[in-house]
């Protein structure tokens, strides 16, 4: 039969496209016709396999070692009883889990962020490298990211898909 013969060359036409080859050739055929057959004789589109494209490859982050190693910030998001929105930094060291920072307000520009770790760098010193949130390195314009690179002391800031256990949720990492 000739759909079949059709059908294997075009292994990714359906039936309705397989209708107009035929009537292109001269057969007196309709879309229902043609249906049932494609149906009888168990014809499917064949799905493409889609090939994924190669991912870089992780490099797992390395682990503090030390105290004020590595940082770690984030930002979370809540709600008040009347329904305004208000956020909280957290800055927490990754080898004490301590937190050395909280800072609440209803909006954490880059200038505010900058201002909060100001006072605990003068305290503890600057880390060697910050994991940061992907939040905040999105909100964060390029001035006001050079800005608490300069009070933090680290030389540049990355994104990074890692996210190690027992830090705050959703962090990037961020590193010198």
């Amino acid at each position: 039969m000739r759909l079949r013969e059709v059908a294997a060359a075009r292994v990714r036409f359906g039936y309705r496209r397989l209708t107009v080859l035929l009537r292109r050739e001269g057969w007196c055929v309709n879309a229902k016709r043609i249906y049932r057959l494609y149906t009888e004789e168990g014809l499917t589109v064949r799905t493409k396999i889609r090939v994924r494209a190669a991912r870089r490859t992780r490099v797992p982050q390395a682990v503090a070692t030390a105290p004020n190693q590595r940082w770690s910030m984030d930002v979370m998001s809540a709600r008040v009883a009347d329904g305004r929105w208000f956020r909280i930094l957290t800055v927490v060291d990754q080898f004490t889990r301590e937190c050395l920072c909280l800072l609440a307000d209803q909006s954490l520009t880059g200038e505010k962020v900058t201002q909060a770790l100001e006072p605990v760098v003068a305290q503890r010193g600057a880390p060697r490298a910050i994991t940061v949130d992907n939040v905040l390195y999105a909100e964060s314009k390029h001035a006001v990211r050079t800005d608490l690179l300069r009070a933090v002391g680290t030389a540049t800031l990355h994104e990074s898909a890692d996210t190690p256990n027992g830090l705050p949720r959703g962090v990037r990492r961020c590193s010198p």
